[in-house]
């Protein structure tokens, strides 16, 4: 056999193995699930409720990411200060919004990644956690430094957001609330959280 008729023969041969292959490795059409892009990103928290992906009122990524937090970050040294690894944040990202089921601490990630998908979530938010409406009012209210009115009137104005805003905004601080009382651990009292969070809530 000729040296051209034996390439062909192992080209064939080649083609043959892979297609072989590809039946061996591949999943049964009735076991594939149907997973659907989903933008979480970057959308208003109105338009999350609306396609309902939330979970009493929060979204259901921070939901997952929080709960994920409670029970494995609230001792973690720089909690939120510390930045996650950003391959892992980004693959988190994807996986979320591609409806891949995500165990986060597990081969998805780690507390540093969780804490860091968080802030994007805040940050990417199209009108900020405290609406851009009512940011001056707010930003006025902790100038004037009168603190015998401040705490009601803090009050009524967080009252005035939107409900979506609200919902969020009262679990994220009792969830900081929980981080907080662990500062002798993660290194994150009041103070330092603030400064954390202010950009990604303030925009």
């Amino acid at each position: 056999m000729g040296a051209g008729a034996l390439a062909i023969c192992q080209s064939k041969a080649a083609v043959r193995l892979k297609e072989d292959m590809k039946k061996i490795v591949a999943v049964p059409l009735n076991e594939q699930k149907d997973f659907t892009y989903q933008k979480l990103f970057g959308v208003s928290l109105q338009e999350l409720q609306r396609q309902g992906l939330t979970k009493n009122g929060i979204p259901a990524i921070v939901w997952n990411i929080v709960e994920y937090l409670t029970q494995h970050g609230l001792t973690q040294e720089g909690l939120f200060r510390v930045n996650g690894n950003v391959k892992v944040v980004e693959q988190l990202r994807l996986k979320f919004e591609s409806g891949v089921p995500v165990e986060l601490g597990k081969e998805d990630g780690d507390v540093c990644s969780a804490a860091s998908l968080l802030k994007l979530f805040l940050r990417e938010l199209p009108d900020s956690l405290i609406t851009s409406a009512l940011q001056p009012r707010f930003i006025q209210l902790f100038q004037d430094g009168r603190n015998d009115v401040q705490e009601s009137s803090l009050r009524d104005l967080i009252k005035e957001l939107p409900d979506t805003h609200y919902c969020l905004l009262k679990y994220l601080c009792q969830f900081l609330t929980k981080v907080a009382k662990h500062h002798m651990q993660n290194r994150m009292n009041v103070h330092n959280l603030a400064t954390v969070f202010g950009p990604n809530c303030f925009q």
